[in-house]
């Protein structure tokens, strides 16, 4: 259930434990006694790993006398309680967002476009590319385009000096929009629920160069793209987002690359957004999502 109460005093509660008794009303009774009106509430038990997740949107109303510090605060003492693995979010402050490009610009420019829109509640601290080519697409837009040229020799110093852009941001989120390049194990790591990549995805999948090309020889009946986060194991991180459109023998390779550009767009987008709400979960190498 959704009410129209002022966004500004809307707040997020994540928590993920192992699954047990008493755990939801626990969490709901600590908010309501302390003068909390919960708007949405979502919560899942996966009876394979025996963990337990739950979101829940609340405001304080307006005569309460704790603030949202103090709820924080005071969480603690139960999430000691029932071993919790907790967040609490002011649900109006932005993300904050680094976006990591190379040449290929319609992510990029998609990401902008709902930024600007209203969209996406992102702040986006920088752009950094291994490339010159789209930094007059990053400064159009008043925000700040860092060079970092990476190669074999070089790698270890340039992801170091992405890390200290990271961190002097305050970056939460690191976006890979079609970044041609792959992260080390170490910066993988780092990075652990907080960088996510967008990258095709067929049926037979095609790696390499010409991806497209290589399923219009094919005659694929699907397209699609594929948003997770990203881990050593390439493209084979959590996913968080998928977008799929059929084919068929009609589309010639400029037309899949067409289609291909739009799928990845979409895909990204919505993981984006998704992250950015707090309704994204890491169980294991899957992901649970309340949308």
């Amino acid at each position: 259930m959704t009410t129209s109460l002022d966004q500004n005093n809307q707040f997020v509660l994540t928590v993920s434990c192992e699954t047990g008794t008493g755990i939801v009303s626990g969490i709901t009774s600590y908010l309501s006694d302390r003068g909390c009106n919960i708007v949405e509430l979502a919560q899942f038990d996966d009876k394979v790993t025996g963990q337990f997740f739950m979101r829940s949107v609340f405001n304080i109303l307006p005569d309460a006398s704790h603030t949202f510090d103090d709820l924080r605060d005071g969480f603690v003492d139960l999430a000691e309680k029932f071993g919790l693995e907790w967040a609490m979010h002011d649900a109006h402050r932005p993300t904050k967002v680094l976006i990591m490009v190379s040449r290929f610009d319609h992510c990029l420019v998609d990401l902008l476009y709902r930024h600007r829109k209203g969209e996406l509640n992102i702040e986006i601290t920088a752009v950094v590319s291994n490339h010159l080519d789209l930094r007059p697409i990053a400064e159009r837009e008043g925000i700040r385009f860092v060079y970092l040229p990476v190669t074999k020799e070089t790698k270890p110093e340039k992801e170091a000096e992405l890390l200290n852009i990271v961190n002097e941001t305050g970056t939460e989120l690191v976006v890979l929009a079609r970044y041609m390049q792959v992260l080390s194990d170490n910066l993988c790591e780092k990075l652990h629920g907080r960088a996510i990549n967008i990258h095709h995805s067929f049926l037979p999948g095609f790696k390499g160069a010409k991806p497209y090309h290589q399923a219009f020889e094919r005659g694929v009946k699907l397209i699609g793209a594929t948003a997770h986060y990203v881990t050593a194991d390439l493209d084979e991180g959590p996913i968080i987002e998928q977008s799929v459109q059929p084919v068929n023998h009609a589309y010639y390779p400029e037309e899949l690359v067409a289609l291909g550009r739009d799928t990845e767009t979409v895909a990204l987008a919505r993981a984006v957004k998704l992250h950015a709400e707090h309704r994204v979960f890491l169980s294991g190498n899957k992901t649970v999502i309340f949308k």
